[in-house]
C-alpha cells in the first residue's frame, strides 16, 4: 500500500487545491453547540374538571381527578346519536368526554369586541384570547410593552373543530359580516396578534394531535433565530356539535367506558376532551434581564413524520425513536439524564405499546446508578384534546418540574401484556411519587398526530441561586407597600378584590413581591382600587372594608379618565431648602432609573468641578459638605433633574413644568430648554457665587403679605429684601445675618411668625449684587433651546420661547424676588406637550 504521503504527492495540483480545501473546512467545521435554553415565563389554561388557570390543574392533577362525565345536554342530545355497538352507522359508541364549562361566555367589552362581532366568533378564537391573556398577564407582561413588539403566537387548532363554522353556514340567515374572520382558524393566532398589537409570527396551524407542542416548537424555533423576543405557543379544541365523535367511532377509535386506560390491559380507545392552554416563552438570557418568572427551561425540540406505513393513521416505532432522539440531540441532554416523559399515551391497546417500543429503544437503557424515568399520561385525566393535547402534556410537565412531584396515573391497574417494562428503567405510579432523585431534573414531552407528524421536547426545571437567595431573604417587616389593583368594569373590580382578600391571609409569598408584581408587572385598567399596608394580613383586611363599603385608612379608589379628560398635570421644581444626612441614599440604591441619572449628573460635575456628586452624597455624616452651597446647589438640582426621570419611566409625564429657584434651572432641563451639561453648568457657578457669601447672609420664612413685609423693609432696603413670595400671606426674606435678627426681634415684639431657615447664604437677596455681572459672562455662551414642554414663569403664564427661558437664566435668579406661581398651577388649561 502506498505511503499517504506519496499519493498526496501524485495528485494533480488540482485535486491537492481541492483536498487541502476540503481539510481546512473540516477542521475550522465545530460541533454544533445546544441552543441556548428557552424559559417558559408564564401559562395558563382552560381544562376540563374546572381547571381554569395552572394552580386549579395541579389540583386536579395531584388530587387523581377524572375529568371525563356525560355529554351536557346543551352540547347535543346524546341519547339520539348514541349505539353501545362501535362502527353502527350515525351512531357514537360513547356518551362521554372531558367537556369545560362556559364555553358560551365572552368578556367582549373586556377585548372591546361588539356583541354582534363576538356572536359570530367561534368560541375557541374567544377562548384562546381569553386564556392569552392570563398567560400574558401572569408572566407579568403588560399591554404597553407588549403593543407593537416582536412577539409572536404559533397556535395549533385541529381542522375537525370547525363545528361553530358549520353551523353558521347551514343557515344562510345566520351568515353575517363576521362569520368570515370569526370562523377562519388562521385567525385564531391573527386576532391575539391584532388584539395586543403583536409584530412577530402569527401562525395556526394543524398537525390533527400534535398540531400544540409542533406550533410550541415553532416557536422555540422563531426565538432561537431571532424573527422574536417573546412566544405565545398553545392549542385550542372544542366538541360543539356530534359529527367527528360519529367520525372516530367508525374508526373504533372510541373507547366504550369513556376512559383513557393508559399503559393499562383493558386499554380499548380514547375519549375526546376539549381545553385550551397557552405558554409564554422568551430566551433565558432574556428573561433574566428583564426579571421574568421562570418557571421551567425548554431545552431542545424536534419534529418529524411517519412517511409511509402500513395506514397513515397507524404509528411508526422508528419515526418516534428518531424525533425523541433529535430532541436531545438538539437540547444536548444523555437519555439516561430523562426522569420523567409525559407520553402520547391515548390508550389504544397497540399505540400504547409502539410508543414504549420507542422510547426503550432511545431512553429505555441501562443507567448509572437506576435512575427510574416515570411515565404518564394526562389523557386518563382529561381525554384526548386533540388540537390542545399536546399543550396540556406540556403544561402539566412544567408544573410537575416546578413542584417536584410527579401525580397519580389514572385507570392504570394491570400492565398492558403488549408492553415489557423488565430490564427498563421506566416506572408507572398509581398513586403519584416525587420527583426521581438526579442531579438534574429533566423531562419529556411526547406528542403524535394520527397523520403522522411527531413531536418532543425536553424540559429542565429552574432553579437559580437568586432564587434562593430571594427566597432565604428577610423581609422588612415595618415597610409599607402599596397594592394597586385595576379592572375594565366595577363588577370585575369588585370580583378582583375578593380574589385577593381570599387569597391574602394564606398567600405563600413576600408582600414585597406581591406589591412589585401587581404595580410593575400589570396592566391597569380603568377602574382602580390602591391599598397600602405591612403585612399580607392588614392588606385583606383593608380590601374587606372597602369591599363592604367602609372607609379605611391606606385605602384608595378612582376611575381613570379618558386621555382626552385627563386634567393637565406639572412638575414642580423647588428652591434649596434645609438638607438632611442622607439625602437620596435610598433612590440611588432601590431605584435604576434615578441612579442612571445621577451617574450621568456626576460625569459631568467631574469634569465641571473635579469633585464626585455621588461619593458626596455616600460620605459619613462628619465629612459631609452638603450644607456647602458649592455642593448642595448642584446636588439638589440633580436630585430633581433625576426624581423627574423617575416619575416619567413610570409613565407620569408633565404637560408643564414651574421652577422655583435653583429648581428653575432643573426645571428648564426637563422641559428640554437645557441640555443637562447646561444646567448643571448654571447652577454650578450658581453654587460657586453662594459659597463665597456664606456665612454673611441669613433667610427667614414670614407669615405677611408682601405688601406688609415691604413696608417692614423701609431702612433695611440695602440689607434686606423679600426673596420668595410663597402665598397672600407667606414671604422669604434674606440678607444681612445681623439686620436679619433685628427684623427678626421687630416681628417677635409684633407677634409675627419668624422662622429663620437653616441656610448659610441669603439668596435673592442685596448680597448677591456683587456677582451678577460675574455670572452673566460666565454663561454668556448658554443657549437654551425652545422647550418641548411648557414652562411657567412669574406671569402665571407657561411658554416654550427659547429666548425667554435665556433671559431669565442668564440672571439665574440670584437676585429679585421669586413668586410661587399659584395662578399658572390653576390654570384649565396647559399647552400640550410637544411630540
Amino acid at each position: 500500500m502506498e505511503d499517504l504521503s506519496t499519493r498526496i504527492a501524485n495528485l494533480t495540483p488540482e485535486k491537492r487545491a481541492l483536498l487541502e480545501k476540503r481539510l481546512k473546512e473540516k477542521s475550522e467545521k465545530k460541533e454544533p453547540l445546544a441552543p441556548e435554553p428557552l424559559a417558559v415565563i408564564g401559562m395558563s389554561c382552560r381544562f376540563p374538571g374546572g381547571a381554569n388557570g395552572t394552580a386549579a390543574f395541579w389540583h386536579l392533577l395531584k388530587n387523581g381527578v377524572d375529568a371525563i362525565r356525560e355529554v351536557p345536554e346543551e352540547r347535543w342530545p346524546v341519547a339520539a346519536h348514541f349505539d353501545p355497538t362501535p362502527a353502527t352507522p350515525e351512531k357514537m359508541n360513547t356518551r362521554w368526554g372531558g367537556f369545560i364549562d362556559g364555553v358560551d361566555q365572552f368578556d367582549a367589552n373586556f377585548f372591546g369586541i361588539s356583541p354582534r362581532e363576538a356572536a359570530q366568533m367561534d368560541p375557541q378564537q374567544r377562548l384562546l384570547l381569553e386564556v392569552a391573556w392570563e398567560a400574558l398577564e401572569q408572566s407579568g407582561q403588560t399591554l404597553p410593552e407588549l403593543r407593537g413588539s416582536a412577539t409572536g403566537v404559533f397556535v395549533g387548532i385541529h381542522s375537525h373543530s370547525s363545528e361553530y363554522a358549520m353551523m353558521q353556514l347551514a343557515d344562510p340567515a345566520a351568515v353575517g359580516t363576521y362569520t368570515s374572520t370569526g370562523t377562519a382558524h388562521s385567525v385564531v393566532a391573527n386576532r391575539i396578534s391584532y388584539w395586543f398589537d403583536l409584530r412577530g409570527p402569527s401562525i395556526a396551524l394543524d398537525t390533527a394531535c400534535s398540531s400544540s407542542l409542533v406550533a410550541t416548537h415553532l416557536a422555540c424555533q422563531s426565538l432561537r433565530q431571532h424573527e422574536c423576543r417573546l412566544a405565545l405557543a398553545g392549542g385550542v379544541n372544542l366538541m360543539l356539535a356530534p359529527e367527528f365523535t360519529i367520525a372516530l367511532s367508525q374508526m373504533n377509535m372510541m373507547a366504550a367506558d369513556g376512559r383513557c386506560k393508559t399503559f393499562d390491559a383493558s386499554a380499548d380507545g380514547f375519549v375526546r376532551g376539549e381545553g385550551c392552554g397557552v405558554v409564554v416563552l422568551k430566551r433565558l438570557a432574556d428573561a433574566l434581564a428583564d426579571g421574568d418568572p421562570i418557571l421551567a427551561l425548554i431545552r431542545g425540540s424536534a419534529v418529524n413524520q411517519d412517511g409511509s406505513t402500513n395506514g397513515i393513521t397507524a404509528p411508526n416505532a422508528l419515526s418516534q425513536q428518531e424525533v425523541i432522539r433529535a430532541a436531545l440531540q438538539n437540547a444536548g441532554v444523555a437519555p439516561e439524564e430523562i426522569g420523567y416523559v409525559e407520553t402520547h399515551g391515548t390508550g389504544t391497546i397497540l399505540g400504547d405499546p409502539i410508543e414504549i417500543e420507542a422510547l426503550t429503544a432511545v431512553i429505555g437503557q441501562p443507567r448509572p446508578q437506576q435512575l427510574p424515568c416515570v411515565l404518564g399520561s394526562v389523557k386518563a385525566n382529561l381525554g384526548h384534546l386533540e388540537g390542545a393535547a399536546g399543550i396540556a402534556g406540556l403544561i402539566k410537565t412544567v408544573l410537575c418540574l416546578h413542584h417536584g412531584e410527579i401525580p397519580p396515573q389514572l385507570h392504570f391497574n394491570q400492565l398492558n401484556p403488549h408492553i415489557t417494562l423488565a430490564n427498563t428503567p421506566f416506572v408507572i405510579h398509581r398513586k403519584g411519587c416525587p420527583w426521581p432523585a438526579a442531579e438534574r431534573k429533566l423531562a419529556g414531552v411526547s406528542s403524535f398526530g394520527f397523520g403522522g407528524t411527531n413531536a418532543h421536547l425536553v424540559l429542565e426545571a429552574w432553579r437559580a441561586e437568586q432564587e434562593e437567595e430571594k427566597e432565604n431573604a428577610t423581609p422588612d417587616s415595618e415597610a409599607s407597600y402599596l397594592l394597586p389593583l385595576s379592572a375594565r368594569s366595577p363588577e370585575a373590580l369588585r370580583v378582583l378584590v375578593e380574589s385577593y382578600r381570599r387569597f391574602l391571609p394564606e398567600a405563600d409569598c413576600a408582600l414585597a413581591d406581591l406589591a412589585y408584581t401587581a404595580g410593575v408587572r400589570r396592566t391597569h385598567h380603568e377602574h382602580r382600587v390602591a391599598v397600602a399596608g405591612r403585612s399580607l394580613r392588614e392588606m385583606a383586611q383593608k380590601l374587606a372594608a372597602y369591599a363592604a363599603g367602609e372607609e379605611s385608612p391606606g385605602v384608595m379608589a378612582a376611575t381613570r379618565k379618558p386621555a382626552d379628560r385627563q386634567p393637565p398635570l406639572a412638575f414642580v421644581f423647588s428652591g434649596q431648602g434645609p438638607n438632611w444626612f442622607g439625602v437620596g441614599r435610598q433612590l440611588l440604591a432601590q431605584e435604576p432609573v434615578f441612579r442612571a441619572k445621577m451617574e450621568a449628573c456626576d460625569t459631568v460635575l467631574r469634569q465641571l468641578a473635579g469633585w464626585s456628586l455621588l461619593e458626596e452624597l455616600q460620605r459619613e455624616e462628619s465629612h459631609s459638605r452638603l450644607e456647602d452651597a458649592e455642593i448642595a446647589q448642584p446636588a439638589f438640582c440633580a436630585m430633581q433633574i433625576s426624581l423627574a426621570a423617575l416619575w416619567q419611566s413610570w409613565g407620569i409625564v408633565p404637560d408643564a413644568v414651574i421652577g422655583h429657584s435653583v429648581g428653575e434651572i432643573a426645571a428648564a432641563h426637563v422641559a428640554g430648554a437645557l441640555t443637562l451639561a447646561e444646567a448643571l453648568t448654571v447652577v454650578y457657578h450658581r453654587g460657586r457665587l453662594l459659597q463665597r457669601e456664606t456665612g454673611r447672609g441669613k433667610m427667614a420664612s414670614v407669615e405677611l403679605s408682601p405688601e406688609e413685609m415691604q413696608k417692614m423693609l423701609a431702612g433695611y432696603e440695602d440689607r434686606l429684601a423679600i426673596a420668595s413670595i410663597n402665598s397672600p400671606n407667606a414671604v422669604v426674606i434674606s440678607g444681612d445675618a445681623a439686620a436679619l435678627d433685628e427684623m427678626a426681634r421687630l416681628l417677635a415684639q409684633r407677634e409675627i411668625s419668624c422662622r429663620q431657615l437653616t441656610v448659610k447664604f441669603a439668596s435673592h437677596s442685596p448680597q448677591m449684587e456683587p456677582y451678577r455681572f460675574e455670572l452673566t459672562k460666565l454663561l454668556q455662551g448658554l443657549k437654551p433651546q425652545s422647550a418641548t414642554i411648557a414652562i411657567g414663569n412669574d406671569a402665571d403664564d407657561f411658554n416654550r420661547d427659547g429666548r425667554a427661558h435665556r433671559r431669565r437664566l442668564s440672571r439665574c435668579r440670584l437676585l429679585g424676588p421669586q413668586r410661587a406661581r399659584h395662578g399658572a398651577l390653576r390654570r384649565r388649561h396647559c399647552p400640550p406637550a410637544a411630540g
